[in-house]
Parts: structure tokens; sequence; C-alpha cells
């Protein structure tokens, strides 16, 4: 087949969804499919080797639709400007900013895209279906939901059959305010309609936008994400000291704060003195309060010297920092679709300890390898810790199984073999 993927990026700092797009483009390039991966918004922050057709133009970059969408004059200045404002490194620099944008203007910006004709993005769309045009794909991916603003325009000029791929769409909708958040949804569920396949990473994500989107009957099959497992080695899980480890972005939504309150009642109340905490993962100028906030509550308890912090590795320091680790957990407040952190965990066997509740019930019922606590529960997260360190043969055996799970059923390969399930069907 020749397939496209159409991936936003961050630009500064890491995302799943990226990287999982990456590595399903280059399973499927090595299988021999042709395949193209193309940025949206903001360049590609991966901590991997990045697909060989990675290098294509960045669509709708976002400097220009900001621009567009609040300075008519923007709209009609010449290509070779556009291009410019397009420069990697400039977008790069725009990405470390991008705290500084209000929510309100997020959600103009959200409904602009999701009634494109409508917009004022008609230049943006028209470069996007001439490249599309040259390279002729059979499927053409979606890295969000949010993107279905476009399919109805990309169906009509281009014939190309579209896979819409659903990945925590509902968090940042209902973070909007009125009336972004309430036309959005709207405009959503009306544009779905135009896609030829809808996928989630979990049956959980699956079902909960069928209830959000108030379409009970919604066709959307089940993609669990994937990972190059090549790197990871297993942990040996160590015991003195045990290390609690957190690879997720540094931020409330992941529950950072929960892991930091969390350690400080294992140390304190729970009287495990010589646990030690490793905290990883992005890091933006916008996350830098929280951080100092959590830092200044270690230093209160005494355990400033007892946690490590890595913001923003690379892969090869992810892979040291989870071959490192006892126990693996980011204790996410909101519904997470998927959770890529815990397969690279599994990867590296080493054992969960997650909330009871959204995507995490099926990925710890299927891979056998952790411990569902209440959610929100510092508490109770730190009990979980506790129990599971005092019981190395049960560590043992869930890090076992979790390897094998990453084997099974969350591989690159096993993504891939999926994705051709689903997609082979619409190319005649």
């Amino acid at each position: 087949m020749n397939l496209a993927f159409l991936t936003p990026g961050t630009g500064s700092y890491y995302c799943g969804a990226c990287m999982r797009d990456n590595a399903l483009a280059k399973s499927l390039h090595a299988a021999g499919h042709r395949v193209s991966l193309l940025p949206m918004y903001l360049p590609l922050q991966l901590d991997e080797e990045k697909h060989a057709q990675a290098g294509n133009p960045i669509f709708f970059g976002g400097i220009n639709v900001f621009l567009q969408q609040k300075l008519p004059i923007f709209r009609h200045l010449p290509d070779w400007f556009h291009k410019l404002l397009n420069h990697s490194g400039l977008l790069r620099s725009a990405a470390k900013r991008s705290h500084m944008t209000s929510a309100r203007e997020h959600g103009e910006m959200a409904l602009a895209m999701l009634r494109i004709e409508d917009s004022h993005f008609g230049k943006e769309l028209d470069k996007l279906i001439d490249f599309l045009a040259t390279e002729k794909p059979d499927v053409l991916c979606l890295g969000t939901a949010l993107q279905a603003g476009m399919i109805r325009e990309l169906k009509r000029r281009l014939g190309v059959k579209i896979i819409c791929t659903f990945q925590g769409e509902d968090s940042f909708l209902d973070g909007l305010p009125e009336p972004f958040k309430t036309s959005c949804w709207n405009e959503l569920r009306i544009r779905l309609a135009d896609t030829d396949l809808l996928v989630a990473p979990s049956q959980f994500y699956a079902d909960l936008m069928r209830r959000r989107l108030g379409s009970p009957d919604l066709q959307i099959e089940v993609m669990p994400n994937g990972i190059d497992l090549e790197g990871y080695r297993v942990s040996k899980l160590p015991t003195s000291p045990p290390v609690i480890g957190y690879l997720a972005r540094m931020i409330r939504e992941k529950g950072v704060h929960h892991f930091v309150e969390a350690f400080i009642h294992l140390r304190k109340q729970l009287q495990h003195p010589d646990a030690r905490l490793h905290i990883a993962g992005a890091a933006t100028a916008g996350d830098q309060k929280l951080i100092a906030e959590l830092q200044q509550k270690l230093a209160a308890a005494g355990l400033a010297d007892q946690v490590t912090w890595s913001p923003n590795i690379s892969r090869e320091e992810k892979a040291d920092l989870l071959a490192s680790l006892t126990i693996f957990s980011v204790p996410a407040t909101y519904p997470e679709a998927f959770g890529l952190y815990t397969v690279e965990a599994l990867a590296s066997g080493v054992p969960l300890v997650q909330p009871d509740a959204s995507s995490f019930q099926e990925i710890i019922a299927t891979s056998q390898a952790g411990i569902l606590v209440p959610p929100n529960n510092p508490a109770a997260l730190a009990a979980a810790w506790h129990d599971l360190l005092t019981r190395p043969e049960r560590l043992k055996e869930l890090g076992e199984n979790g390897r094998r799970a990453a084997e099974r059923s969350y591989s690159v390969e096993a993504m891939r073999d999926r994705f051709l399930v689903l997609a082979q069907p619409l190319v005649p």
C-alpha cells in the first residue's frame, strides 16, 4: 500500500502520538509499504530515529495558522514569507512559548480547524492537498480526531481513504472555554461521519468517545499502541535501594504531584527508609512552576536528595532509567486513552502500579504485570509500593509478565499487523 500519516507535532516535548506514528511508519516501510510521515503544526519531537520520509514540509505551520487566524494581513502574504515562518527552528522556538497561548485562542483555533471550509486556512489546505496529489496515497491516516475538519475536502478532491485515530481528544476539548467546548464537540460529531475508519488505542477510549459523541453505535476499531522493543533492557529490579520511577510529562494531569506525595507518605508514614524516586519526562517552560513547588515540598520533608529529576531525556537515557527501576507509576488524574509510558515499563520488565481507571485497567488485565489502586489517592499508591517492596518474588513475577506482554501485545510489529488488518480492506 501507499500510506501517508498526517501527524501533529509538539516541537518542544516528546509526544506519545508522534512516537506511535513514527514507529508504525518505520515498521510499515520495513514491511515493504510506501509510507510518508507528514508533520503538522510543529516539528515532530521524537526520542528515536525518524522515519526516512519524515523530512517533508510542515503543513499548517503553527506560526502561520496562528497569525492568519489573528491578523488578516497574514492571509495575503506571498508563499516565500509563509515558508520562512515554517522554518523548524522558528517553530521550535514558538513551541517553547505555547503555554502563553490563552484557552480562548486554543478554542478559536480548534473550532476553525474543525470548520475548515469556513476558516482562513484555505491556502494551507490547498498546500496539503497539492502535496498529497503528487504522493497519491491509498490511505491517509490522521493522528488525531481534531484533524477531522479536513476529511470532507480531502475525500472530495483526492478520493483518498481516510483513517482517523483517537488519542485523548476529550481532555483537550473539555479544557476549552465555552462556547468553543460545546461547538467543537458538536462539530467533531458531524465531521467524523466522513471518515472511512475510526481507531482508538483502547476499548476504554472507544467506549468513552462513543458516549461523549452521543453515538452508541459508532463503529470504532481498537489498535493498541506499540513500541520498538530494541534497546529496552530488562531491569534487575534493585532492592538496595529500590527505585520507584515516573516517566511522563511533569504536569498535574499526569499525576506527578500525587507521585511525590505518595513518596513522602512511603518514607514518613510507612517507614520505608531506603526507597528512592526518579522523575523523568517532558518538561516545558510552562511546567517549571509546578516542578519548583514539588521540589520545595520534598525539601521541606527532608527528602530532596532522595529524588532524581531528569527532564527531556533521550531514548538511550530513557532505556537506562527504566532498566534501573524497581516499580513504575504514572498516577494520571484524567481518563488516559492509553499511556505509552506503561508499555515502555513493561518492555523493561518493571511492574506497574497504576490508577484503577481508564485504559490502565485493560493494560494490566492484558499484561498481568501490575497492581491497580484507587485513583487520586497518594496514600493508596504508597501502600501498594510498600506491599510490593516487601515481596520480591511477586515483583519478579510481575516484571516477567510485563516483558512477555510487551513482546506479545505491545510491540511495533503487533501494532503494524493490527493496522494492516484494519487498513487493507479499504484498498481495492
